[in-house]
């Protein structure tokens, strides 16, 4: 039996249990809501488990500790915006997020929600939401698919391109089948299978290396900035990696996860259950990767492959420190997270293409049946888009990721954020923000204007571009609302129905 017939064997073994929730999901899923938000009867346990893996994707054990591997502590700074921002995610978005969506019409979508809760009859918001999603969502999901592309690359001794389709295929399966249900179910084992590795990985790495004073030393030889927080960091780089957090009240597969909740009342219970997973999570990717710098100084026979592609540090230890058969359920668990989100991402490309274009513009009365079986058919057609977007092997993960988390993060997160606690709020201010926050992102991430301008990127310029788009955003939808006219006594009545339902708790 070969090394890697062990990892071949766990593969196996782990993909055909997805598939199997994905069949048993499809089983229950019975019409189209049912399918885009599992009849909204997630318990506070899924809920929080199925929110923090579809939110921590490939990066999680590839970006950030490749980050830290290359950089030192100075990229932690990402984790602690991150914790900052899901918590303020679950504390003032969850719960005021889960009842405004059923009072404005039961949405089963952002847009859907965007339409109703501004009343606007021109859809107009909802075709520009909808746009926005599938823009950067599919940018999002390539990252998902460069993930999983390289762990097969790395693990099988498979061609890039070959990698690609064998990593995003048992996701795009059970997706396919099984909707929000199995995406859901299979997140609460994924999310399990995240954590066991990456709290049992960076022990490993300590105790091969003689441990923690032994590995400081080590790394302080490495070079005196990797243990330091602001090795070539001023303020603002340290604000620019916390901005990360602002990200969260805009991400439509983690916003999902709210609005299928079974009540508002599950959320302080999943709050707890998310942030001490998602804590524990970051505190060991940070740790691989910190820890991985350690041990491949100490031998640096087995260094060519992190070198070449920092990315690869979680993978390469994992191979080298486990037994085949434990080594294979640890990588096993970077599939669980490039497939926890992509599927999630896939499942909300889908329903802006049915709910928003399909169902709005070309068939009104669209069957329960029909409208399954259409999403079914986005899902593929966004991964295949996705797939080809991924085809340059010289895509970085953390890259992609931090592209569409800005782009999510500064076009929805300041309407969301706004919309569920401002009742001034207007149409027009939420067209306004969505635009002002895309717009910024694009621009801001691309610096051809600055070019054009005669200017560099830096100082206030390099900053990642949500901050300047969540601001630009939230003054935007501030000051259009306030120049138009104030909104309807129904649309008010409904925002203060729900507020009073979710302020009554």
């Amino acid at each position: 039996m070969t090394a890697s017939t062990p990892l071949v064997i766990t593969f196996i073994i782990y993909i055909a249990g997805m598939l199997l929730i994905g069949f048993f999901a499809w089983r229950a899923t019975k019409n189209f809501d049912d399918y885009i938000l599992g009849g909204r009867r997630l318990g506070s346990v899924v809920t929080a488990l199925s929110a923090g893996a579809s939110d921590m994707s490939g990066w999680l054990l590839m970006g950030l500790p490749g980050a830290i591997f290359i950089a030192g502590l100075s990229e932690s700074w990402i984790a602690v915006g991150l914790t900052l921002g899901a918590w303020l995610n679950w504390k003032v978005i969850a719960g005021r997020l889960r009842v405004q969506t059923e009072y404005h019409n039961n949405a089963l979508t952002l847009p859907d929600y965007f339409t109703s809760r501004f009343e606007d009859r021109s859809k107009l918001l909802r075709v520009i939401s909808a746009a926005i999603i599938l823009i950067f969502f599919t940018i999002y999901c390539a990252s998902g698919i460069v993930a999983g592309a390289r762990l097969f690359e790395s693990s099988f001794g498979m061609s890039y391109q070959t990698a690609l389709w064998a990593g995003a295929g048992a996701t795009i399966a059970y997706t396919f089948l099984g909707g929000f249900l199995a995406v859901s179910w299979t997140d609460t084992v994924q999310a399990a299978l995240m954590i066991f590795a990456l709290l049992l990985t960076p022990v490993m790495v300590i105790v091969a290396v003689g441990g923690i004073p032994e590995a400081l030393t080590v790394i302080r030889a490495h070079g005196s900035g990797f243990t330091n927080m602001m090795n070539r960091l001023d303020i603002l780089g340290v604000v620019s990696l916390l901005g990360w957090g602002l990200g969260y009240f805009g991400q439509p597969h983690i916003l999902a996860r709210f609005m299928a909740a079974d009540s508002h009342r599950s959320m302080p219970a999943a709050r707890r259950i998310g942030m001490i997973w998602m804590v524990l999570c970051l505190l060991g990717a940070l740790s691989v990767g910190f820890f991985g710098i350690a041990w491949f100084d100490a031998n640096p026979e087995q260094a060519a492959a992190v070198s070449s592609n920092g990315e690869r540090v979680f993978i390469e230890l994992a191979k080298i420190l486990f037994n085949p058969w434990v080594a294979g359920v640890l990588l096993s668990a970077i599939l669980a997270a490039v497939m926890s989100t992509l599927s999630c991402q896939l499942l909300v490309c889908s329903s802006a293409l049915t709910e928003d274009f399909y169902r709005a513009f070309f068939r009104k009365n669209a069957g329960q049946r029909e409208r399954v079986w259409v999403g079914r058919a986005m899902v593929l057609l966004v991964a295949i888009i996705a797939i080809l977007l991924a085809r340059d092997p010289q895509n970085k993960v953390l890259g992609l990721v931090s592209y569409a988390w800005a782009g999510f993060g500064a076009a929805f997160g300041p309407v969301i954020l706004l919309s569920v606690c401002w009742k001034r709020m207007t149409r027009n201010g939420a067209l306004a923000g969505m635009v002002t926050g895309a717009i910024t992102v694009i621009i801001w991430k691309q610096g051809s204007l600055f070019g054009l301008l005669g200017w560099e990127k830096t100082g206030l310029l390099a900053l990642y571009e949500i901050i300047p788009g969540f601001i630009l955003a939230s003054l935007a939808i501030v000051l259009v609302s306030y120049l138009g006219a104030v909104p309807s006594s129904q649309a008010v009545a409904r925002f203060e129905a729900a507020r009073q339902e979710y302020s009554a708790d």
